[in-house]
C-alpha cells in the first residue's frame, strides 16, 4: 500500500495524474503536461513535491567520524551552513545510493537519501555507524517542496526576507519565514536550474504550497510532477539511482570520481576502488541522430560488438533532441563518435556527445 505526502489531497485538487513511485503516489504530470512543466522550468519556474525524500540525521560527537567513514565525500572541511553530494559505496565499490549532506552543526548531520533506498540506507547506516552518534530517521518530520527555474528567487522575494535567501549553489539558511512558516531553504535541486529546496513540517506544506503558487502567478510558475522532473535531470546530465547507479556500478564507473576521495582517511568501498584500478566502464552521453527515441536498457553497438547498455532516455522537451545516457567499456567511444543503438530490433544512429546535454546560462 503506497503512502501520501502531505500534498496528495492538493495535487489531486490541481488535477495531478497520481501514480506509484518509491512507495509513495506522487503526480506524474498535471494537466498542463510534461513538456510545458518542463520548459517552465526552464524559462520561469516550477513547483515539486519532493516530500517523499528520506532525512536522516547523525548527531553526537562521532558523527563527522561515521559520515566521513559512510562517504565517499569529504566532510572535515564542510562549513556550518553548507551542501554536499556524495556517493554511498559497499564493500565491494558498487553504491548503496547517493545523497546530499547539511552540516547542522559542528557535530549534526542531515542526510537527505532517495525515497526508494530510505530504509535500505537506514539499516545501512546503522549496520555500521560507531562510537558516539545517534542515527535518526526524521523522515515522517519533513515536507519539501523544490522551487526550480531562473524566477525561483524573485518568488521567494514576495514570501520571505531575501537578505537572508542562500546565495550560493549548496548553501543553506536553517531557520526561515516563508509565508509566516518555518522553513529550511537551501540553493539546491535535481533539475539543472537554480532554485531552492524548502524543508517544512509535514502539516504547513499545503499552506507552503498554495502561497508558492500565489506568489508565482506573475512569474510563469507551474505545478510539475515525475514526468519533468525525470526529463530535467535528463538533460542536465544528472545520474539517477536505479539507472546510472547501482549496487554494481561504482562511482568512478559513472564518472563521479569528483565526489570520492581515495586521498582521505577509510571509508567503506575505498579499498575495493583501489584495487580495481582505472574503472572498467564509463557514463556517456548519446545524441540521436535519426527518428526515434531511446530508452533505458538498449544495447549499444561500436561496429557490430555490443561495448554497454542505455541508462536512461528521453526526448529533451527544452533541448529538442533524443538524447540517453548509457554505461560503456571505457574508452571505446569518444566524444564524436557514431554508434548504434538497439530499440526493438532496430538500430538507431546516435553519437557520442558531452555532458551534460543543457547547461544554464550564468549571464
Amino acid at each position: 500500500m503506497e503512502k501520501k505526502t502531505p500534498l496528495y489531497d492538493f495535487h489531486v485538487a490541481h488535477g495531478g495524474k497520481m501514480v506509484p513511485f518509491a512507495g509513495y503516489l506522487l503526480p506524474v504530470q498535471f494537466p498542463t503536461g510534461v513538456i510545458k512543466e518542463h520548459n517552465a522550468v526552464r524559462a520561469a519556474c516550477g513547483l515539486f513535491d519532493v516530500s517523499h525524500m528520506g532525512e536522516v540525521l547523525f548527531s553526537g560527537p562521532d558523527a563527522l567520524a561515521n559520515v566521513e567513514h559512510l562517504l565517499t565525500n569529504r566532510f572535515a572541511d564542510m562549513d556550518i551552513g553548507r551542501v554536499r553530494y556524495s556517493p554511498i559505496c559497499n564493500e565491494r565499490g558498487g553504491m548503496v545510493d547517493d545523497l546530499v549532506v547539511y552540516r547542522m552543526a559542528a557535530d549534526e548531520f542531515l542526510l537527505v537519501v532517495n525515497a526508494a533506498n530510505k530504509d535500505k540506507d537506514v539499516a545501512w547506516f546503522k549496520a555500521h555507524q560507531r562510537g558516539d552518534v545517534k542515527v535518526e530517521d526524521l523522515s515522517e518530520q519533513f515536507a519539501q517542496l523544490a522551487l526550480q527555474g531562473p524566477n525561483a528567487r524573485a518568488v521567494m522575494e514576495k514570501l520571505t526576507d531575501a537578505d537572508n535567501l542562500p546565495v550560493k549553489n549548496y548553501t543553506f539558511t536553517k531557520d526561515m519565514q516563508v509565508a509566516g512558516i518555518h522553513c529550511l531553504v537551501s540553493r539546491t535541486g535535481y533539475t539543472g536550474e537554480a532554485g531552492y529546496e524548502l524543508y517544512c513540517a509535514p502539516e504547513q506544506a499545503v499552506a507552503l504550497a498554495k502561497a508558492l503558487l500565489t506568489a508565482g502567478v506573475d512569474y510563469g510558475l507551474m505545478l510539475c510532477g515525475l514526468g519533468a522532473r525525470d526529463t530535467l535531470r535528463l538533460e542536465a546530465g544528472m545520474p539517477l539511482y536505479g539507472h546510472e547507479m547501482s549496487d554494481e556500478i561504482t562511482p568512478l564507473e559513472a564518472n563521479l570520481g569528483i565526489f570520492v576521495k581515495l586521498d582521505k582517511a577509510d571509508f567503506i568501498g575505498k579499498q575495493a576502488l583501489i584495487d580495481a584500478g582505472e574503472p572498467a566502464r564509463e557514463r556517456i552521453g548519446l545524441e540521436v541522430v535519426e527518428r526515434g527515441i531511446v530508452r533505458e536498457g538498449s544495447a549499444i553497438f561500436a561496429g557490430d560488438r555490443i561495448v554497454g547498455m542505455t541508462t536512461s532516455g528521453t526526448m529533451g522537451p527544452f533541448v529538442q533532441k533524443a538524447i540517453a545516457m548509457g554505461l560503456v567499456e571505457r574508452g571505446v567511444l569518444s566524444e564524436g563518435d557514431e554508434c548504434t543503438v538497439d530499440v526493438r530490433g532496430r538500430k538507431l544512429r546516435a553519437k557520442v556527445v558531452p555532458l551534460p546535454f543543457y547547461k544554464r546560462s550564468t549571464k
